[in-house]
């Protein structure tokens, strides 16, 4: 019994430090638990507080025996126009905004340009904006 207090004291430790870490003036960063995880991730087996980034760019924390805990590791922003979408490079973690029509066209949000599926992007691009 004194070693499951132990685990449990010990998990709510570690997903208090990982819901702090994850905070900030930005969008929250979210963080789940699984109590069924293994520590293992590509074939490599983890102990009791090592840490390892999955291909979603999620940061992982082996809290054997009770399961693993994740937060994400990037801010995504959320006040972007609707023809907007974000984009992580899953290798690098990198955050952008892409357009919706077109992923391979950034997406610049503001006053001085408007929605592509009305044209004006492509028009101010045409005139050299």
């Amino acid at each position: 019994m004194k070693m499951e207090m132990a685990s449990v004291n010990w998990v709510l430790a570690a997903a208090g430090f990982l819901l702090w870490t994850s905070g900030g003036s930005a969008a929250p960063m979210e963080c789940h638990f699984d109590s069924r995880a293994l520590c293992v991730f590509e074939g490599r087996h983890f102990s009791l507080g090592e840490t390892w980034m999955d291909n979603a760019c999620m940061q992982c924390t082996c809290l054997h025996p009770v399961g693993v805990g994740c937060c994400e590791t990037v801010h995504r922003p959320v006040d972007f126009p609707a023809w907007c979408q974000v984009r992580v490079e899953p290798a690098t973690c990198k955050v952008s905004l892409v357009q919706t029509a077109d992923p391979r066209l950034p997406c610049y949000p503001g006053d001085d340009f408007k929605d592509p599926s009305h044209g004006s992007l492509q028009l101010q691009q045409q005139l050299g904006g």
